[in-house]
C-alpha cells in the first residue's frame, strides 16, 4: 500500500532551515478544467490527483544555467520613481565608469535636474506625447479649455503599491479625471527611456547601438507585492526592453539593494556621517545636518558638468570596518516609499545576505506634499481646491512646483518665511468661485502661520512649513523604531540613509536625533542618485546579492491519505476503496525563508491513480506561514503546470510513476517545472500573479 507523507514533510528544508513554509500546489487529473482554489478540485473532479512520494525526493542547490550568463556591451539601469526618473549605464569594459544620462531639458529653480519628474503626458487621442520636464511644460502651456482634452499623468508609480487587487487591466486616473490602463502608461514611460538611452548610446558610439547590447535593470521598492514587481516586468516587456523568451535581458533590482550595493564603493570623501563623533571631510557633527550637506550638494553640482561618475574598483573605508555577519540597515527615503531593508555581510567576497524581510510603508516625501493640500483646503476650502484641480489642472501642477522649490528649503534651523507664489488663475477662479479674494479667506481662516503678501504669494512661517513634514517623519521615526526592537537588527552598525527624501535636513536630523546613540548614520553625498548608480554596479555583477528571503510561501495542492481526528471530514474522499484527504497544502518554501538567487527546490510526487496521464498541478502561494489547506483563507492560485503523458504507454513505466517538481527563485521571477522521471517529458511555467 502506498504511503504519503504529511502536510508538513519538507524532507531536510525545514530542519535545515527552521522555517515554515504556506504554499500548495494542486495536482488532480485533469480531463476537465480545474475548478477555482476555494473549491475542492479533486472532488468536482470526480478524479485523484497526486500524492508525495515516501520517501519524497528533496535537492536544494543552485541551477548550473544560471552562471552561463548572456554577454551584453552595456549595461543600463532605470530608477523609475514616484516623483522624479532617470537612468545610468555603465559599458561593460569600463565597470568604473557610470554615466549619468543627458542633461535634461526644463527644470525648475531651487530643483536639481539631474532626472526629469516622472510625468507623462498623451494626446487627447490618447497617443503618447511627451514625458518628464517636456510633458509638463507643454501642459502648462495649452489653453485651460484645451488641457481638459489631454491626458496628464504624474506620481502614478504608487498606485502599484496602493492598488490590492493589481491586474493587468488596472486603470490610471488623468488630471482630467479620464481613466487609462495602467499597463500602457508604465510601458510608454519605459519605452521612452528605452529610446533615449539607445540614442545617447549611439550618439556616443558613432554607429547605431542595438537593443540586444543592452541589459537593463529596472529599480522597484523592496516592500512592492509580488504583482507589482512582475507588472513592472511586463509592462518592461511591453516597451521592448526584454521578452518572456530572453527574460535574463532584464533584471528587477530591489531600491534598498542597489543602494547597498553603491554604499559599499564610498569613499570617506563621498559621504557624510551625521554622529557625535570625530570631523568628517572638514565637517563637525553640528554642521552635517543642513550646512554640511548643503556644501557637499554644491560640491557634487559642480562636478555634475561630466556626468561620469568614477566608482574604484576597491571596498570604501567605512565598508572595510565591517567584518564577518556584521549587520546595516539602508533606509530608502523617496517620493512615494519608505523601503527598510537590512543587510548582513558576507566575507571574502563581500556578498550581500537579507537579514530581515523589507518592511516598510508609503511615507515618502508625497506626505508632504498632501498635508499642504490638506493646508490648502482648511483655508481655501475642499469643494474649492477639488474644482479647482479638475477646472484647472495647469494651473494646480504649477502651484505644487512652486511649492517643491519651498519645500526644499525647509531646514530645522530656518528662521526667514517661505513665500510661495500662487498662480494667477488660483487668484482669480478663487474669486468666481466664491465672490471675495484670496487674501479675504486667509483672514478668515484662523490659519495664523500663513499670511498673504502682496506679491501675490502664501507666506508660510518656518515652523508651519516644518509641520507638513512632521507626520511622514514622525511615520518613518516609528517604524525604524519598530525594525530596531527585532532582535536581528538590534546590533546594526550602521544605518545608510538614501533616496531623494534624505536630503531633507528634517529628516536628516530627526533619524540622527532618534538614532544617533544607536549607530552611525551615514548619507551619500549624491544621495538623490544612489540608487541609479547601485542599480547599474548590480547589472555588472548580480551575483553580489546571494540571499533574499520568501515574501510568500509557496506549494502545491495534493492528496494525503486521510487519518481520523486529524483531518476534517469535509475534506475526506474515498477512491477505489482508498480514503484521501483532498486540498492539502504541500509546501515548498515559506515566508521569511532564505532563499539563494538561482536556488532549485525539488519535490516528487506520484499520481493517486497509476493509469492517469494528464496531471495537472496547481500552485498556490500565501503571506501566511501556517497554511494546512489550498481552501484556507488568504491562499491565492499563481501558477499552474499541465504535463500530458498520453502516447507514452509503450515506455517502461514503474508501478509508482515519479513526477518531479521543482521552483527556481531568480529576481522576482519563479519558475516552475513538473518533470516525468520515466520519460523525460516535462513542462514550465513562470509563476504568475496578474492573470488568476
Amino acid at each position: 500500500m502506498m504511503e504519503s507523507v504529511g502536510v508538513y514533510g519538507f524532507c531536510g528544508c525545514k530542519a535545515k532551515n527552521k522555517m515554515k513554509c504556506d504554499s500548495r500546489w494542486e495536482i488532480t487529473a485533469a480531463e476537465t478544467a480545474p475548478t477555482s482554489a476555494y473549491s475542492s478540485p479533486a472532488r468536482s473532479l470526480g478524479d485523484t490527483g497526486i500524492t508525495p512520494l515516501s520517501p519524497s525526493h528533496i535537492v536544494n542547490d543552485a541551477d548550473p544555467n544560471v552562471s552561463e550568463q548572456q554577454t551584453f556591451l552595456v549595461v543600463v539601469a532605470i530608477d523609475f520613481g514616484t516623483t522624479s526618473s532617470g537612468y545610468a549605464y555603465s559599458f561593460t569594459k569600463e565597470p568604473e565608469c557610470i554615466h549619468v544620462m543627458r542633461r535634461w531639458e526644463g527644470g525648475d529653480p531651487g530643483v536639481s535636474n539631474q532626472k526629469t519628474p516622472t510625468t507623462i503626458l498623451l494626446t487627447p487621442e490618447r497617443k503618447f506625447h511627451s514625458f518628464g520636464y517636456a510633458a509638463r511644460d507643454f501642459y502648462h502651456d495649452l489653453d485651460p479649455t484645451e488641457a481638459k482634452q489631454w491626458l496628464y499623468l504624474e506620481k502614478f508609480k504608487m498606485k502599484l503599491h496602493t492598488t490590492g487587487d493589481l491586474t493587468m487591466d488596472t486603470d490610471l486616473t488623468a488630471a482630467n479625471g479620464k481613466k487609462v490602463k495602467a499597463l500602457e502608461i508604465f510601458a510608454y514611460a519605459l519605452q521612452y527611456f528605452k529610446e533615449q538611452a539607445l540614442k545617447e548610446l549611439s550618439d556616443q558610439a558613432g554607429s547605431e547601438f542595438e537593443n540586444s547590447d543592452v541589459r537593463w535593470v529596472i529599480t522597484v521598492p523592496a516592500i512592492w507585492k509580488q504583482p507589482a514587481k512582475q507588472f513592472m516586468r511586463q509592462a518592461a516587456y511591453q516597451a521592448g526592453l526584454a521578452s518572456p523568451e530572453n527574460s535574463e535581458q532584464l533584471i528587477i533590482a530591489l531600491e534598498p539593494e542597489a543602494a547597498s550595493i553603491y554604499c559599499r564603493k564610498l569613499r570617506l570623501h563621498q559621504m557624510i556621517e551625521l554622529s557625535g563623533k570625530a570631523a568628517v571631510n572638514g565637517y563637525s557633527a553640528s554642521d552635517t545636518v543642513g550646512a554640511g550637506f548643503a556644501q557637499a550638494k554644491e560640491h557634487v553640482r559642480r562636478n555634475r558638468q561630466s556626468r561620469t561618475f568614477l566608482v574604484e574598483n576597491v571596498i570604501g573605508e567605512i565598508w572595510s570596518e565591517l567584518e564577518e555577519g556584521d549587520k546595516y540597515v539602508v533606509v530608502d527615503s523617496g517620493g512615494g516609499t519608505v523601503d527598510l531593508t537590512v543587510h548582513q555581510i558576507r566575507l571574502p567576497e563581500g556578498h550581500l545576505k537579507e537579514l530581515y524581510k523589507a518592511t516598510g510603508g508609503p511615507y515618502g516625501s508625497l506626505g508632504v506634499d498632501y498635508e499642504f493640500e490638506k493646508l490648502l483646503c482648511k483655508i481655501f476650502g475642499e469643494d474649492f481646491i477639488e474644482q479647482f484641480k479638475i477646472k484647472r489642472p495647469a494651473a494646480w501642477v504649477d502651484l505644487m512646483i512652486a511649492f517643491e522649490s519651498r519645500k526644499r528649503a525647509a531646514a530645522p534651523d530656518r528662521t526667514n518665511p517661505l513665500n510661495i507664489t500662487l498662480p494667477f488663475s488660483f487668484i482669480d477662479y478663487y474669486k468666481k468661485f466664491r465672490g471675495h479674494s484670496v487674501e479675504h479667506a486667509l483672514r478668515k481662516s484662523n490659519v495664523d502661520f500663513v499670511k498673504w503678501s502682496s506679491q501675490g504669494m502664501l507666506r508660510m512661517s518656518p515652523d508651519a512649513m516644518n509641520a507638513l513634514f512632521k507626520p511622514t517623519i514622525d511615520s518613518i521615526i516609528e517604524h525604524l523604531r519598530d525594525l530596531f526592537q527585532k532582535p536581528e537588527v538590534c546590533t546594526v552598525k550602521f544605518l545608510f540613509l538614501v533616496g531623494g527624501f534624505a536630503e531633507a535636513p528634517l529628516l536628516q536630523q530627526a533619524v540622527h536625533a532618534a538614532f544617533g546613540d544607536k549607530c552611525r548614520i551615514i548619507i551619500p553625498q549624491d544621495v538623490g542618485l544612489t540608487i541609479l548608480k547601485g542599480a547599474v554596479l548590480f547589472g555588472l555583477d548580480p551575483a553580489v546579492i546571494k540571499v533574499r528571503r520568501s515574501p510568500l510561501t509557496y506549494g502545491v495542492g495534493v492528496l494525503n491519505r486521510y487519518v481520523e481526528g486529524k483531518h476534517p471530514p469535509e475534506k475526506l474522499l474515498v477512491k477505489d476503496g482508498t480514503r484521501w484527504c483532498t486540498d492539502v497544502f504541500d509546501k515548498f518554501i515559506s515566508a521569511d525563508q532564505s532563499v539563494a538567487l538561482g536556488e532549485l527546490v525539488k519535490r516528487s510526487y506520484t499520481p493517486a491513480k497509476p493509469s492517469q496521464l494528464v496531471i495537472v498541478i496547481n500552485i498556490y502561494s500565501s503571506e501566511l506561514d501556517a497554511v494546512s489547506f489550498i481552501t484556507d483563507p488568504g491562499v491565492k492560485k499563481c501558477g499552474t503546470l499541465r504535463l500530458d503523458l498520453t502516447g507514452t504507454s509503450g515506455t517502461a513505466v514503474p508501478a509508482r510513476r515519479e513526477i518531479q517538481t521543482l521552483m527556481q527563485f531568480g529576481d522576482t521571477e519563479i519558475k516552475a517545472t513538473a518533470i516525468d522521471v520515466a520519460t523525460s517529458k516535462s513542462v514550465k511555467v513562470g509563476i504568475d500573479f496578474l492573470n488568476y
